[in-house]
């Protein structure tokens, strides 16, 4: 879920994992499109350049965000083609100011029927305004342990690397339990995650449980009890 990845790193990455947030928001690369018969086309750039645009805008005018999800695990080094979309955290109290800073600038803002984000398109792609995180509402305390990272050449706030990850274990559930998609991001962020307190917030939830287990099996992390 290196400081920063930009073209020259592309080649001969895989395509990322499907992914999602606490609040069940995907991300990731996209079936195919059956009716045309086609693979769809690689949307990478275009969403690098989207967040690049949205993140460009709520610097201008002052808002605290944090940049969420696929693109976050790419700034932090991650591998793989983005192909979904771009999230933002950003607090509740602020979304109807963020809202109106998109507007103002031209791009599309809409409530979609979830209660915890708003959606967004910037050239053509879809952006996620996140304001409800791992069930509970985005907060200052979050975005001020944000990251400043390079993001294809631009500076900006991303989730730090235990926030990013609890976000994802946070979303695992009895309907969703993509261990596969999670575990090369905790591989990533091993050395740069607080362990101790993730196994302190999740306890003994089942599926964050589980996957921590399965971590300690792969000797991605030490087992409970152990130097993390």
């Amino acid at each position: 879920m290196a400081q920063n990845a930009d073209d020259a790193a592309l080649d001969g990455r895989r395509s990322a994992p499907e992914l999602h947030l606490a609040g069940g928001a995907a991300m990731g690369s996209r079936p195919p499109d059956e009716r045309a018969g086609q693979l769809p086309p690689d949307r990478h750039q275009a969403i690098l350049e989207a967040t690049k645009q949205v993140a460009a805008l709520l610097k201008r005018q002052g808002h605290d965000f944090a940049l969420a999800g696929s693109v976050a695990v790419y700034a932090h080094g991650g591998e793989g083609s983005l192909q979904h979309d771009a999230d933002f955290c950003i607090k509740p109290e602020d979304a109807e100011a963020v809202a109106a800073t998109l507007e103002d600038a031209g791009l599309t803002v809409y409530a979609p029927p979830e209660d915890w984000l708003l959606k967004a398109k910037c050239l053509g792609q879809d952006v996620d305004l996140i304001f409800g995180l791992a069930h509970e509402p985005v907060s200052g305390e979050l975005l001020g342990r944000a990251q400043e990272l390079s993001v294809d050449s631009v500076q900006m706030p991303v989730l730090a690397p235990t926030d990013l990850l609890r976000s994802l274990l946070a979303a695992f559930s009895e309907h969703h339990c993509d261990f596969g998609a999670v575990l090369p991001i905790a591989r990533l962020l091993r050395e740069k995650v607080d362990w101790l307190r993730i196994r302190r917030e999740f306890g003994d939830v089942p599926m964050p449980a589980a996957f921590l287990y399965l971590l300690e099996r792969l000797d991605v992390i030490a087992p409970q009890g152990g130097d993390q």
